[in-house]
């Protein structure tokens, strides 16, 4: 962190400035990398780590921040914060503002129970002038490391954070996290870079929000995005579906109920995207990150298929009668599940705090925060159609693939794809092409979801051939269960067949 009394008046007018040096503001200028971190996981050393040569014990405090704006955000949507802080070495009134090359300057006054009104002045730039209002309070329990040179010299801290948040007025929720945060102090800019690329090698993930107030604002400030061309229709998507990620990330992460399935669907909608909406981005960027959303998903699949077949399976044993054969072959269906299952979380927790794992998180930020738009996405609606019609043509070609499959089963699931893509792309454009895209969206979802029930019933058939169970008993019972979900496939199957395919919108 940088101390400057300059850009304390020189960003202000002149009145204000002036009021603000008579209270004795000061300004410093941070330059500073949030992480995303996962409970219970050590802090990474970083001694070594270029210049640092040693990483100091942490010191702990405890931070209490109360955030001021007006009632429609309009400072958090200028990226600038105001808030009240008691605790640690900063304790006062901060304005905090966008700088030059991705640093922030931090105007400081005093600690004081109210608002001083030269500060009120001094965001009036931004405000209008209208009313400041408490709107989240976050408490932080915060562990700081200094990173020093061999020298003693102080380069850059880097903290710890256990946050807690609370939003304030109409849409009050509640949200804790752990982050880390690395600030230059004594350093060359080229020193976070040095922290950061050695930090994602050790599997920690770029943070998504700018900033802990950007976290606990994000509903509120994405519910105003309206879109206006193709790329802004396919952007607002897309962004939605990688604040899905990182919310569902950090479910799966905290043992949350159906967390992996969220995040595959978040991964897999994605991903959609930018195969339907190909035309409107650079070609070579869309397709290596649609590449790593298939790898990842493909990291998630063995968990989630085994969530599934645990449904299934239960749902149909519950529809036989409540015998003793039938309740000891639940028993070892279940200890059969919940041993898969357990491998199956060790096996994608180790995927996820990866390296590659948190290169791609890192990417789906400055994927959103810079998309390569091609010159096609500033049409209106015409892409968005060819798009539909696209995925579309891709459905009825599928479909007619199935009449001379030799394995039905894999041609069926590549008809319920082709529909889960179709039924995606038309909930990008939704927005923009209205009730012409529901009805055949509509339609595509009810072929998703038959066709889903069918594969479902497949792999739940195919894990009953390969177990016995641990007696005759257990054999005759899961002989029941395949011929019963034998049966309901023949049903879905004969209904699809009769089924007409909806013509594109």
């Amino acid at each position: 962190m940088a101390w400057d009394p300059c850009p304390a008046v020189g960003g202000f007018p002149p009145v204000v400035a002036r009021e603000l040096l008579a209270m004795g503001a000061k300004t410093v200028i941070e330059r500073e990398r949030k992480f995303d971190f996962d409970d219970g996981r050590p802090v990474p050393r970083l001694a070594g780590v270029g210049p640092v040569a040693e990483q100091a014990p942490p010191r702990e405090s405890w931070l209490d921040n109360t955030y001021y704006d007006t009632r429609d955000l309009r400072l958090a949507r200028a990226g600038v914060t105001l808030r009240r802080r008691t605790g640690g070495d900063d304790a006062g009134w901060h304005l905090k503002r966008p700088a030059t090359a991705g640093a922030r300057e931090e105007t400081q006054l005093p600690p004081g129970d109210h608002l001083p009104p030269e500060l009120a002045d001094a965001a009036r730039e931004w405000t209008g002038g209208a009313d400041l209002v408490e709107i989240a309070h976050l408490r932080v329990d915060r562990f700081t490391h200094d990173l020093a040179a061999t020298d003693g010299r102080r380069l850059a801290v880097l903290t710890d954070d256990h946050v807690h948040g609370e939003r304030a007025g109409d849409h009050a929720h509640l949200d804790h996290w752990r982050e880390l945060e690395v600030e230059l102090d004594d350093a060359e800019p080229e020193l976070l870079d040095t922290i950061a690329e050695a930090l994602v090698a050790d599997g920690v993930r770029p943070a998504h929000w700018p900033s802990k107030l950007r976290r606990l604002l994000a509903a509120d400030l994405a519910a105003d995005e309206e879109p206006g061309n193709a790329g802004d229709t396919v952007m607002t998507y897309m962004r939605a579906q990688v604040e899905a990620i990182r919310r569902y990330d950090e479910g799966v992460r905290l043992g949350d109920e159906d967390s992996v399935h969220q995040l595959r669907v978040a991964m897999r909608r994605l991903r959609s995207a930018l195969r339907g909406y190909r035309r409107l981005f650079v070609r070579d960027r869309a397709k290596a990150l649609a590449d790593e959303l298939k790898r990842a998903g493909r990291v998630l699949s063995p968990a989630r298929d085994g969530e599934v077949r645990r449904e299934t399976l239960l749902a149909e044993l519950a529809n036989l009668p409540r015998e003793p054969e039938t309740e000891h072959a639940r028993r070892t269906l279940v200890s059969h599940l919940d041993e898969a299952a357990e491998r199956d979380r060790q096996s994608l927790v180790a995927e996820l705090t990866g390296e590659r794992y948190a290169r791609l998180l890192g990417a789906l930020d400055e994927w959103v925060a810079d998309p390569p738009l091609t010159i096609a996405a500033e049409s209106g609606r015409r892409e968005l159609r060819k798009a539909l019609r696209r995925a579309n043509q891709r459905l009825t070609a599928a479909a007619e693939a199935v009449h001379d499959a030799r394995d039905p089963d894999a041609a069926l699931h590549e008809v319920r794809k082709k529909a889960k893509a179709a039924r995606y792309a038309a909930d990008v454009a939704k927005p923009l092409l209205g009730k012409r895209v529901r009805s055949w969206r509509r339609a595509v979802k009810q072929v998703q979801s038959e066709l889903g029930e069918y594969h479902d019933l497949v792999s739940a058939g195919e894990l009953l051939r390969q177990r016995t169970g641990d007696s005759v008993t257990d054999a005759f019972v899961f002989g029941r269960l395949y011929e019963r979900g034998h049966a309901r496939r023949a049903a879905l199957r004969e209904s699809f067949e009769r089924r007409k395919l909806p013509g594109a919108p």
